[in-house]
């Protein structure tokens, strides 16, 4: 799938970026290697709706007025810290003659048998993977076949992944991606419930065990001061 989005060059910064805020639009910045940093803005709604599909695992064709449109990926997205709002992206130019990096989601499917007829409970210790491939062969996501969890003992690694051709993980191929942990057993509930909770009441904080200590050294100073009265 083939995704668009417009920008437009900024010349003027500071006061003007605000403006472009109040217009709808949000600041960035272009760059790659062997090109020029280029400040652009784009539209907020066609960005968000852009970013939705794209993510930073999609090959995006940028077009700036007058020129040809250039291939980007979504690198980082600027949010406001009260908003919640992107002020600033950077997109960054791909060669697509060089291989680039890229982290791409993983997308769970099927379903384990571990879990649907033994009661077990999915772990799942990744959520992305850094892969290394041309822009051309950039996947937006890989799956994780899920039957493949069909008891306690198996495991998901990077190295059991059906990569897409071109695409090379960088991770460890021994990385963990999910497991299936056994359900507790009876014995193992019933120990969880007769053990007693802690009594919190006994416990003093670091914070309150100085309090008390100058309020001790303070009841001393007044007897003192009492008694050579």
């Amino acid at each position: 799938m083939t995704y668009t989005i417009s920008a437009k060059a900024r010349t003027n910064m500071g006061k003007r970026s605000k403006d472009e805020r109040a217009e709808g639009r949000i600041a960035a910045v272009v760059y790659g290697r062997g090109t020029m940093a280029q400040s652009i803005s784009v539209t907020r709604s066609e960005f968000l709706k852009t970013f939705k599909a794209a993510g930073y695992s999609s090959l995006v064709d940028l077009s700036l007025a007058g020129e040809s449109p250039v291939k980007v990926v979504i690198k980082e997205v600027q949010l406001h810290p009260l908003t919640v709002e992107p002020v600033h992206v950077d997109f960054h130019q791909v060669r697509m003659d060089e291989e680039m990096t890229a982290s791409v989601p993983l997308k769970l499917v099927g379903e384990s048998r571990a879990v649907k007829e033994e009661g077990g409970t999915l772990v799942k210790s990744l959520d992305e993977l850094e892969i290394k491939c041309l822009p051309a062969n950039l996947p937006h996501g890989i799956e994780v076949d899920l039957t493949k969890l069909a008891t306690f003992e198996d495991v998901l690694t990077v190295g059991s992944l059906q990569l897409p051709p071109g695409v090379t993980a960088i991770a460890d191929a021994n990385l963990t991606i999910a497991t299936v942990a056994r359900p507790f057993t009876e014995e193992e509930l019933k120990k969880m419930e007769e053990t007693a909770p802690a009594d919190l009441s006994a416990i003093k904080t670091e914070g309150e065990e100085k309090k008390a200590a100058e309020e001790a050294k303070k009841a001393e100073e007044a007897a003192a001061e009492e008694a050579a009265k």
